[in-house]
């Protein structure tokens, strides 16, 4: 963990480096993904049955590779009770707020009579991939079906790897409660092509989103045009803005939420207050003593750990932008007042009893967020991932007669002439 302070002399120098760093580098997988796509678009599911025998250990021959819909419907009556109602909790609040989102169509006539307009409709198949690694996400599943389903996506197909052709039942309980349509015992790189191109077994979508390794994302990233996808997610991060009047035992949990995700997740703070500072140094320390997940907290913690003493609040947010971090806490006793001045975070929390956590489970905002400082320029998965927007145009003698001539200019002047004939003849035609 790093401690700087905006009186340092080399301050700028320093913080520049931060925002900067790269984290999460791996070995260059963009070779290795490629091969993968291009065997699975040339073979289908004999090489999607090779993978998946190569890194999930089973053969899918011995296997569905189908998961049928009554294994989750037991694994829901299985379920504890209270994590049940848990569940249930967050998809009515995930669903409550996206159903706002939902676009609404538009249709004007203008006053040469020609009618414009957009029409929205869902896409119609979105493939979800769920990871099966060292833990289960049933909330990443909740959050990134529901504003598909709100959206009208008819069909939604997961894929979730299998390490030995086992899945959690808590997956297969989330997907029940959220209304997975069919799920599939595939994952890595090999999945999200076989969605991106559609095999005799796997259905072709028209979107992927969902988080995964280097592997997933990689492969994301080389297959969007052939498919839409949500993101190419990187390490999680949080910015913590905390004013003197704090529990440090708070905010050391505030921060720690974060560094167990992923050695390099990144954790900052901003204060204004170095008693405040020093005390959430000392507090991080005791609780990575009791953490279950110490390790990999630790570890991000020491790499990409950071309290930062600032002279005010305000340089704070300046900063913070520069980040343009995924989540960003501001607690503080009057959270609006920064809030107005902030333009780059992938999610706001505001107060100091709205602990980033909330919003990863039960807010109802979606925790699928930009990292890596593309909150600059991006936003979080909402319903309109899965829509588009088709405009259209209607044209009367009387509107024609009135655009069709500058339109007949431009096209002359653009050196395209059947451009320009499509409309003259339309306006020497004479007809209604």
């Amino acid at each position: 963990m790093i401690r700087l302070s905006t009186a340092d002399s080399d301050f700028e120098t320093r913080f520049t480096a931060l925002v900067e760093a790269g984290r999460g580098t791996e070995a260059d997988v963009s070779r290795d993904v490629a091969a993968i796509i291009a065997d699975v678009h040339e073979r289908g599911d004999a090489a999607v049955a090779d993978f998946t025998v190569k890194f999930d250990g089973f053969d899918p021959a011995s296997l569905d590779l189908e998961i049928a819909k009554e294994q989750g419907c037991m694994a829901l009556d299985g379920l504890d009770p209270s994590l049940r109602d848990s569940l249930t909790l967050a998809a009515s609040r995930i669903r409550a707020f996206h159903e706002k989102q939902k676009p609404e169509d538009s249709e004007t006539i203008d006053a040469d009579g020609i009618r414009m307009g957009s029409r929205w409709s869902a896409v119609e198949t979105a493939g979800l991939y769920v990871p099966g690694g060292r833990a289960a996400y049933p909330s990443s599943l909740l959050m990134n079906a529901i504003p598909a389903l709100v959206a009208g996506v008819e069909n939604i197909v997961m894929v979730t790897p299998t390490p030995g052709g086992e899945i959690n039942p808590l997956i297969l309980a989330a997907a029940e409660i959220a209304g997975i349509h069919r799920i599939f015992r595939i994952g890595g790189a090999q999945a999200v092509a076989a969605l991106a191109y559609g095999t005799d077994t796997i259905p072709r979508a028209d979107v992927v989103v969902g988080p995964g390794n280097a592997w997933v994302a990689e492969a994301k990233r080389q297959l969007y045009g052939t498919v839409g996808i949500d993101m190419v997610a990187g390490p999680s991060e949080i910015v913590i803005i905390a004013d003197h009047d704090n529990d440090p035992e708070w905010i050391a949990a505030d921060l720690l939420s974060q560094a167990e995700h992923d050695p390099t997740s990144q954790s900052i703070l901003f204060t204004d207050n170095a008693s405040l500072a020093d005390a959430v140094a000392e507090t991080v320390d005791q609780q990575l003593a009791e953490l279950a997940t110490a390790e990999t907290a630790r570890a991000s913690w020491d790499a990409n750990g950071a309290i930062i003493q600032v002279d005010k609040l305000d340089d704070a947010v300046a900063l913070s932008d520069r980040l343009a971090p995924e989540h960003l806490e501001l607690a503080v006793s009057n959270p609006d007042a920064l809030f107005a001045k902030v333009r780059h975070a992938g999610s706001v929390f505001l107060g100091r009893l709205t602990p980033e956590a909330i919003g990863d489970y039960v807010g109802g905002p979606n925790h699928v967020l930009p990292t890596g400082r593309r909150a600059r320029f991006s936003s979080g998965l909402s319903v309109l991932d899965f829509m588009k927007r088709t405009s259209f145009l209607e044209c009367g003698a009387e509107g024609l007669a009135a655009i069709g001539p500058a339109a007949v200019a431009l096209a002359d002047a653009e050196g395209l002439p059947a451009h320009a004939q499509s409309v003259t003849k339309r306006l020497s035609s004479g007809r209604k």
